[in-house]
């Protein structure tokens, strides 16, 4: 018992030291020890004791690749776990990347719908992922098994903002979120509710901001996804810098929207789209989830300000 509370102690001024909060308590539960802090929080040993590695194989692999120098730790206040540092350019191998292993064994959608603007070049900077279209509320799910690592608003313009860890050692990002239903630390399934989709930060009208990271750095989650039929394309990733944008490197203040994206693309700008009316929707929600007005959907569809509206019509919004 002595060497129980040493140990405790011990641990508890490590933990002071790192962490700059005071721990005053530890508490030993089913699901492991406690520490309690002085400003009420509280988190699992486990947890403070994590170093983000969740595929030791692949860390190992790229942390022993010459010139490479690339950082990848675990902390929920920021978004970018490298500080900007890591520089995908210097990429002078190719690694092989299991996206479906034993430890990640499914697939999921992190939602259903159409996309309005796909990664790339946008009106003067890169678009890092494929927006998805969607209504506010609708569910957001994990694509596959790992650790939330952020679950808070981001002010770079992501708005609500959730990013997961995963085992097969990517890292997705699901942006403009309307609700979030995580937190940091937790672990979660492909499939698993992340949070609700929404219409914040840097958005005009709603939609998932939908991103796949290697290291930060952004790669086209077309590469791994097969959006149209919703499926991984293939259980493997060759990892080498050709995937990566040319110097890519991660950055927090960027654009995101449908709108955004589009308006610098004429081809999406130019293609109609249409919405399915639901419960509760009148003329003014409709308007106001995807970011036009209520005269420019009366003069689409040529109907007035108060025609009514029945569940199931077909309303043009583009």
């Amino acid at each position: 018992m002595k060497k129980l509370l040493a140990l405790s102690l011990s641990f508890l001024f490590i933990s002071t030291c790192i962490f700059g909060q005071e721990p005053v308590d530890t508490i030993y539960t089913t699901k492991g020890s406690v520490i309690m802090f002085s400003d009420r929080t509280w988190q699992y040993q486990e947890d403070l004791e994590f170093d983000g590695v969740l595929n030791e194989h692949l860390h190992n692999l790229v942390t022993s690749m010459p010139d490479l120098d690339l950082i990848q730790t675990w902390d929920s206040d920021i978004c970018y776990t490298s500080d900007l540092k890591n520089d995908l350019s210097k990429f002078n191998d190719t690694i092989w990347l299991c996206v479906m292993n034993d430890q990640s064994e499914n697939f999921v959608m992190p939602f259903d719908g159409q996309i309005t603007s796909r990664y790339g070049y946008r009106g003067g900077r890169y678009h890092n992922g494929i927006d998805i279209d969607l209504v506010t509320g609708d569910t957001v799910k994990s694509a596959w098994d790992g650790k939330v690592r952020y679950a808070k608003w981001n002010s770079g313009g992501f708005g609500n903002l959730v990013i997961v860890r995963h085992n097969n050692g990517l890292e997705t990002f699901y942006a403009h979120l309307s609700k979030i239903n995580v937190a940091p630390n937790q672990e979660v399934k492909a499939g698993d509710l992340l949070g609700l989709g929404g219409n914040t930060g840097a958005s005009r009208g709603s939609h998932l901001h939908f991103e796949v990271r290697f290291y930060d750095a952004p790669l086209n989650p077309e590469e791994i996804i097969d959006f149209e039929n919703k499926v991984c394309k293939d259980d493997n990733l060759m990892v080498h810098k050709a995937i990566f944008r040319p110097g890519a490197k991660p950055t927090d203040i960027e654009e995101h929207g449908e709108n955004l994206a589009s308006t610098s693309n004429k081809a999406v700008a130019s293609t109609k789209k249409y919405y399915k009316v639901r419960s509760g929707d009148n003329l003014t929600r409709i308007a106001a989830r995807h970011g036009t007005t209520v005269s420019q959907l009366c003069k689409l569809n040529n109907i007035s300000y108060n025609s009514k509206i029945v569940i199931g019509r077909t309303v043009r919004i583009r």
